[in-house]
């Protein structure tokens, strides 16, 4: 047998500021369910629909078991899992309950199959007027690229992220992280908060759209606009345009250290008795050292390498300049020092022992929290049926014509 749904894992008192709001999601891959779970921290409900294939965030990264990756169990935490084939004449009938009783749906199919499913907001919107409908692929609606599909190694390289590492590393190369995902994912978090905000004061819902381009090169440009805000100016901010900007080499290791303001680069030399330095030119004021960032953070370079990094934090320390040692990801996820909190333990009824990803957000009054694990796939199915009216009997029959899906006990080695 499946093991139950667990109590809730934090106090079932807490109710976070989204407390009765419904999220549908019908969403795969990070982007969709990464902005779904920020709202289920916040305290919506959120129920995750899965058609047949598995949706890829339950495999990528490894993990326990086949369907709870490592990036699963936070990825979908706070979800109710309901497997559904809304291709399906009934199961497109489902969604359609299901969505007419939901506040929101975060969905990240392109217009067409939306389209063909009868699921675009174009229909849907006027029989809905409360809902908050949220589209997010990877180019934006009603443009050339609309139907092209995108990935975060795709957006990646439109937004020219892999140009900006080639000036500073001299070859092209990605951001390592799935920078794209994330940074529209929390686009469509703020976008949706803003839409239930406006449907509170006037009782309308809307169409939200976060195309994934658009998303991450209006992110990238927030400093590398930077001279070209003015038409002829060259893009790129110069302080973080050069391989000198560091992590800078000790004469043990690393650190990272950034002297900013006057007085910041007046201490420092002046510690270490290169008070020449200051006299030249690029070091004449705060302008001057952003705009020839290459030659300062060279010759920081060339002073940082002669004392040890314990010494060097220990200068910075006196002298109030911001500076750090770098670990490696591993130092920072096993020592508690090191995450600050950031990471819990917690356990999973099916996987066991695992590290949960705290909410970055503190709140006094409506503190997000983490009220269900992550679910296999299909474990809600009964219980949201249920919740719509349908009996035993249906759900047996709608699974025998392959609308639907229950759980089946899973290997967990």
């Amino acid at each position: 047998m499946m093991p139950e749904t667990p109590d809730p894992i934090e106090d079932p008192t807490v109710r976070g500021p989204l407390d009765g709001i419904r999220v549908l999601e019908l969403a795969t891959v990070v982007m969709g369910p990464y902005a779904s779970q920020l709202l289920g921290d916040l305290g919506a409900e959120v129920i995750k629909v899965e058609g047949g294939s598995l949706d890829s965030s339950r495999v990528m990264g490894g993990g326990p078991i086949r369907e709870l990756s490592g990036i699963a169990l936070n990825l979908h935490r706070n979800k109710r899992s309901l497997s559904l084939d809304v291709k399906t004449p009934e199961g497109n009938a489902i969604f359609r309950q299901l969505l007419s009783e939901s506040d929101v749906l975060v969905t990240n199919l392109r217009s067409g199959p939306l389209a063909r499913l009868g699921l675009n907001y174009s229909e849907i919107g006027p029989t809905m007027p409360r809902l908050v409908y949220c589209q997010s692929q990877g180019f934006a609606v009603g443009s050339t690229d609309e139907a092209r599909p995108a990935y975060d190694d795709i957006i990646q390289a439109l937004a020219a992220l892999p140009w900006l590492n080639q000036q500073v590393l001299g070859q092209m190369a990605f951001f390592p992280s799935i920078i794209g995902d994330k940074v529209a994912g929390l686009t469509i978090a703020y976008a949706i908060l803003a839409a239930l905000v406006h449907r509170e004061r006037t009782g309308e819902g809307q169409f939200v759209e976060v195309p994934m381009f658009d998303a991450v090169l209006s992110f990238t440009l927030v400093e590398h606009l930077s001279r070209a805000t003015v038409p002829g100016g060259p893009a790129g901010y110069s302080r973080i345009m050069t391989a000198h900007r560091g992590p800078h080499r000790t004469a043990d290791g690393y650190i990272s250290m950034m002297p900013y303001t006057d007085e910041h680069w007046n201490s420092l030399f002046g510690a270490v008795n290169r008070m020449d330095i200051m006299e030249r030119p690029w070091f004449a004021d705060h302008r001057n050292r952003l705009l020839e960032a290459d030659h300062v953070y060279k010759d920081l370079a060339e002073v940082i390498v002669e004392r040890t990094t314990a010494e060097w934090l220990e200068l910075c320390e006196l002298h109030s300049i911001p500076a750090s040692p770098v670990p490696s990801l591993d130092d920072v996820v096993n020592d508690p020092a090191q995450h600050r909190g950031v990471l819990s333990d917690a356990v999973h009824p099916v996987v066991g022992a695992y590290r949960q990803i705290n909410s970055p957000v503190k709140m006094s009054a409506t503190p997000p929290s983490v009220r269900r694990h992550a679910p296999l796939v299909a474990e809600h199915t009964t219980e949201i049926l249920g919740e719509l009216g349908y009996s035993e009997v249906d759900v047996a029959r709608l699974v025998e014509e392959g609308v639907v899906r229950l759980p089946r006990q899973r290997d967990t080695h």
